[in-house]
């Protein structure tokens, strides 16, 4: 990446001026291990920038596999293994499926998934077909969605883990009204995984959400870390600030992502993006030096002036 001021589509210009739009190239970036961060209570690590894929695999019907290949590889080139998604439409799920499939994919993903229905036989049943159409008898994590029906899946993922089934279990949230719910469970059950939504200008979870996962040694992933691309169209065309290459950030993108990851509660952040130069831009920003307090407490500042 060239400059101190670069933007989102400078970087993607000066990779295709440089040929660097393919996949197999993204690895050139991939110059150092990514950092990883320890699932609490496990001997298990996992790098710190994933994928979360509903977007492109919903793309699938109207654009083929090629894409989201070209994305998982440069998920995995430049270090990265999390992917998260659930199934909702059989066609596209079942396409994704065997490109997680593919020989160079399957043993280097953390593949997680969720169950969004009402109902234990609904539940069991969505189950049945993650795993048919993701060709994984046993998948890594399976969370459920947005606390839906929360105490008759949270039954029917225990019993999942306990058989094998998956490996680690957890709930979701995208939403800061959910945050009371999500709280609740806490702290009558102790799920492996929380996600839940966290960027530079949705900060809620600062306050009590991920304090009190941190302290109860729940491992935690980050979602909308852009706001499903609210925050570029808010940003427009405005330049990074120049002092933000003192702590390696080139893009609108890593500094969002260098805001989110210095949070010693998060175990990992999913980007979610259909194209794969941006894949290798959010995998960049694992990279190189964190902002501190003082420069996070400057960050906030530029954004909440937007």
């Amino acid at each position: 990446m060239s400059g101190n001021n670069t933007t989102r589509r400078d970087f993607l210009a000066l990779m295709s001026a440089l040929g660097l739009t393919g996949v197999g190239q993204s690895e050139l970036f991939a110059q150092d291990q990514m950092p990883s961060r320890q699932i609490p209570g496990t001997n298990e690590w996992l790098p710190i920038i994933g994928l979360g894929s509903s977007k492109p695999v919903s793309q699938i019907a109207e654009r083929g596999t090629e894409h989201i290949a070209e994305v998982l590889r440069a998920l995995v080139a430049n270090g990265g293994s999390v992917v998260d998604t659930w199934p909702r439409n059989p066609a596209n799920d079942a396409s994704f499926g065997r490109v997680i499939s593919e020989p160079d994919l399957r043993e280097s993903l953390f593949v997680a998934s969720k169950i969004d229905k009402v109902g234990r036989d609904a539940g069991i049943q969505q189950f049945r077909e993650t795993q048919r159409l993701y060709q994984r008898e046993t998948l890594d994590l399976v969370q459920i969605f947005s606390l839906t029906d929360l105490d008759t899946q949270w039954r029917n993922l225990k019993d999942w883990k306990a058989s094998g089934k998956t490996r680690y279990i957890g709930a979701t949230v995208a939403n800061a009204s959910l945050y009371e719910q999500l709280e609740s469970f806490l702290r009558r059950d102790r799920p492996d995984f929380v996600q839940i939504n966290y960027s530079i200008t949705e900060r809620g979870a600062e306050e009590r959400m991920l304090p009190m996962c941190q302290d109860l040694g729940v491992a935690v992933i980050i979602n909308r870390p852009f706001m499903n691309g609210a925050y570029f169209r808010q940003l427009g065309q405005r330049p990074v600030p120049e002092w933000a290459a003192e702590f390696d950030c080139d893009s609108w993108a890593q500094f969002s992502l260098k805001y989110i990851l210095p949070h010693p509660a998060i175990t990992c952040v999913l980007t979610e993006t259909s194209n794969p130069a941006h894949m290798v831009e959010n995998a960049r920003a694992a990279f190189g030096r964190m902002p501190d307090d003082a420069e996070r407490n400057r960050m906030k500042a530029v954004i909440d002036k937007v």
